[in-house]
């Protein structure tokens, strides 16, 4: 099976097979996370670029409350922040929320990469700049979507991500997380997200059970969200 990683960035550019190669090389120090668990957390110093392979993991901050508000899911083929190491010290966590393998790339290596070949170097590039793109995405999502929208929206996005790195089947995706989880993702309380859920399965939308998400309309649900996909940019890149 082609990594995840890999089917992701051929979004982005038309990888040769010697980028593949280097790609995966890179990936060589893979650990295994329990749900839960942190992966790096805020406040640390980064010197590695971790990139999801299996799982879903996710970026988030902490209030003094003790309330949590999730940024970004992290799939399969997702880089956690990929130049990250940049940065003096992490300014949110990244934990797995599910179970999960998680490679670690030094950046001394992700530089490597970077520098091996320009269209190397735009995949790369094109991964950030569509990390961004969802961000803003979510932003619109929680200021201005009605709550029902806004996680209609979500499912939308995730059947195209997993789509995207042949992680789901047709309208099936595995989606093995809590609703207080989804809830911290868009801003909502638990119940409030078990409502929503509850119209979106009355209505046909989609069922979710023992953590798979079934589509039974995918256009339905789409216009319901007013779901544009552009802004995931998975038009598989030509060659120059």
């Amino acid at each position: 099976m082609t990594s995840p990683m890999v089917r992701k960035l051929r979004h982005g550019a038309p990888l040769s097979p010697a980028d593949e190669r280097a790609l995966l090389a890179a990936c060589a120090a893979v650990r295994d996370y329990a749900a839960g668990e942190e992966v790096i957390a805020e406040g640390e110093r980064p010197h590695h670029v971790h990139v999801v392979l299996d799982g879903f993991a996710c970026r988030y901050k902490m209030l003094p409350d003790g309330g949590r508000q999730i940024m970004a899911w992290l799939a399969p083929g997702d880089f956690c922040d990929l130049h990250v190491t940049i940065l003096g010290e992490m300014d949110h966590g990244v934990g797995a929320v599910t179970a999960s393998r998680i490679a670690a790339i030094p950046a001394d290596a992700v530089e490597r990469l970077s520098s091996l070949s320009p269209t190397l170097s735009r995949a790369l590039w094109w991964a950030t700049l569509v990390d961004e793109a969802v961000l803003r995405e979510w932003l619109v999502g929680m200021g201005r979507r009605p709550a029902d929208q806004q996680v209609a929206h979500l499912f939308c996005e995730l059947l195209l991500r997993l789509r995207a790195v042949d992680r789901a089947a047709g309208n099936r995706f595995e989606l093995p997380v809590t609703q207080a989880e989804l809830a911290d993702s868009v801003g909502l309380t638990p119940v409030h997200v078990n409502r929503v859920v509850q119209q979106l399965r009355a209505a046909g939308y989609l069922e979710w059970r023992g953590g798979v998400v079934t589509v039974l309309d995918e256009p339905g649900l789409m216009a319901f969200a007013e779901f544009d996909a552009n802004y995931l940019h998975l038009r598989r890149a030509q060659a120059a």
